[in-house]
């Protein structure tokens, strides 16, 4: 299949207007001139002949690595009471009881909520979601899915009689519990497997619609079964009734001690070769910042009087993490914690030095480990992950969520505090490689919003250009994945990548600090759609993943 008169992103041409595509590969880029003569060439031959797609000024790009997904959990919110748009507490309980009365007497499973955006600035209570939903079981997580509210009848199957029963008790749940009502609200998927590939379905399908033609699954043991991670593996790895799905990657948070404890958990998880990337994605060194269970070194501005943690919580201690490092680089995968408040990434980066001690840093820096959401890092902790040689898989849309002098992490921490977060430009400047995900469900999937947060984050010292963005969404993803030679379109790469509907390209800096790049057209450098703030996001009209289609919105032809 040949795409021309459009656009392509490529290292191999950056004049490249077509793109040829053979098998699961791409065959050849190049010019109008070139596909002329792919085209008589095909003609001359015996056997198929070419099938020619006419871009009309559509860009071709690789398609995006999505590196932090939890895909069933986004199945689910699609599927469930959506309160990301929620505008007040009334309006949440109005969604519920919509809900409960379409699905009487059906557990509701919902997600999205952020109190810090409603006038009440409070969750729903128990007393209020039993009222709402009738004495149904609801479970609600909140945005960033550290914590949740739950109905009485929901805390009381999930063993939380006792918490159900304390004076004031509002329903909201967190950490011990909150792992709880969660495994009791998800309880159903465990014993429905056509259940799970129904929501896995949709979430992927999401994914292939935004352009995405690959996820990295944080799993772990209080995120899902291994059953779960598994027939994720397997519907990723098959075509069925509508086509491709993006490929799934996936990592195991589960802690271990040796690196014969690593070798048996990966054959325990059976999955095919290539799958597993290592141990890590949601092994939790801390929480949330939206749930103050991120750890801190300085309590939480807005801490509640007499909290018992007002400066979050830890759930690893360093010595731990340093054996699990260990263990894995010697078994030859990648470690990987959760790390978000400025104590836990620090607390994280601890364990990793311990295992350069025991190791060495070139073991450890060519184990190429890796740091999940790393928000709260600071020069010293950047200067650490240079020398070890780890990732940084960064969340961009958490800045544009709730960044800024006024935004939720601002309410959180103070304002000088809530700005030092997501230091993206220093973590690319000490050499530290990114990679973007959407922590999805957390956000949703938009790669290129991503893209756009990570030019124009709040702070504009943590600004990188567009370009070094699309790359660490695109090729980063893939270089994350230890598989250096994907991400770009040139021949003999697989055919995983994304049309977009046509639009002006530029080569954009958001700020005076990155004119090195001309924006002359002669200067060879490939454009971008604008991704000025205020401006639309592309629209993906088809995505590929090798080769095959995973989404098309009927446009080409």
């Amino acid at each position: 299949m040949l795409y021309r008169d459009g656009s392509v992103y490529s290292p191999a041409d950056p004049f490249a207007t077509a793109v040829l595509v053979e098998g699961s590969s791409v065959a050849w880029v190049g010019s109008e001139e070139g596909a002329d003569a792919q085209v008589a060439r095909s003609r001359g031959a015996a056997g198929e002949a070419l099938e020619v797609v006419g871009l009309e000024g559509a860009l071709v790009t690789p398609a995006f690595v999505d590196a932090h997904v939890h895909t069933t959990e986004t199945g689910l919110a699609l599927d469930g009471v959506d309160l990301s748009g929620a505008t007040s507490l009334a309006d949440a309980l109005d969604r519920v009881a919509a809900a409960a009365a379409a699905r009487p007497g059906q557990l509701l499973l919902g997600s999205g909520w952020d109190e810090t955006r409603w006038p009440e600035q409070r969750p729903p209570s128990a007393a209020e979601l039993d009222r709402a939903a009738g004495g149904a079981e609801v479970y609600l997580a909140r945005t960033d899915i550290h914590s949740a509210v739950v109905s009485s009848a929901l805390a009381e199957r999930a063993g939380l009689a006792a918490a159900a029963t304390t004076p004031g008790w509002d329903g909201r749940v967190e950490r011990d519990d909150h792992h709880a009502a969660r495994d009791a609200a998800h309880v159903h998927l465990r014993s429905d497997p056509a259940r799970r590939r129904e929501l896995q379905t949709l979430a992927l399908r999401a994914a292939a619609a935004a352009g995405i033609g690959s996820v990295h699954e944080c799993a772990a043991p209080h995120v899902g079964s291994p059953e779960d991670l598994s027939d994720l593996v397997a519907l990723s790895r098959g075509l069925d009734e509508g086509g491709a799905l993006p490929e799934v990657l996936a990592l195991w948070g589960e802690l271990v001690a040796s690196e014969e404890e690593a070798r048996a958990l990966v054959d325990r998880l059976d999955l095919p070769s290539g799958v597993l990337l290592g141990l890590g994605g949601d092994l939790c060194v801390d929480g949330a910042l939206g749930s103050r269970t991120a750890l801190l070194r300085e309590p939480y501005s807005d801490a509640p009087a007499g909290s018992p943690a007002p400066s979050g919580h830890g759930y690893l201690d360093a010595a731990a993490l340093r054996d699990h490092v260990v263990a894995c680089t010697r078994a030859g995968l990648q470690a990987g914690v959760h790390a978000i408040g400025d104590a836990g990434v620090a607390l994280a980066l601890e364990g990793f030095a311990l295992a350069a001690e025991v190791l060495g840093a070139p073991a450890v820096a060519g184990a190429r480990h890796r740091l999940e959401h790393v928000t709260g890092v600071d020069a010293a902790g950047i200067a650490t992950m240079a020398r070890l040689g780890l990732v940084a898989s960064v969340q961009p849309a958490f800045d544009a969520a709730w960044g800024g002098p006024d935004g939720v992490y601002a309410t959180r921490l103070g304002r000088e505090r809530a700005l030092a977060l997501h230091p993206f430009a220093p973590l690319a400047a000490a050499g530290v490689p990114l990679a973007l995900g959407s922590d999805s469900p957390v956000t949703p999937f938009a790669p290129w919003e991503a893209v756009r947060a990570a030019a124009f984050p709040h702070v504009r010292e943590h600004a990188v250009s567009a370009r070094a963005a699309f790359t660490a969404s695109t090729r980063g993803g893939w270089r994350a994945a230890r598989r250096d030679g994907e991400g770009a379109l040139v021949p003999g790469a697989p055919a995983t990548l994304a049309v977009w509907a046509p639009s002006d390209l530029v080569v954009q800096a958001p700020d005076d600090r990155f004119q090195a790049w001309s924006t002359d057209a002669r200067s060879g450098t490939p454009g971008l759609p604008d991704l000025t703030p205020g401006t639309p996001a592309p629209r993906c009209l088809r995505t590929l993943v090798r080769g095959a289609t995973a989404h098309d919105a009927g446009v080409l032809s």
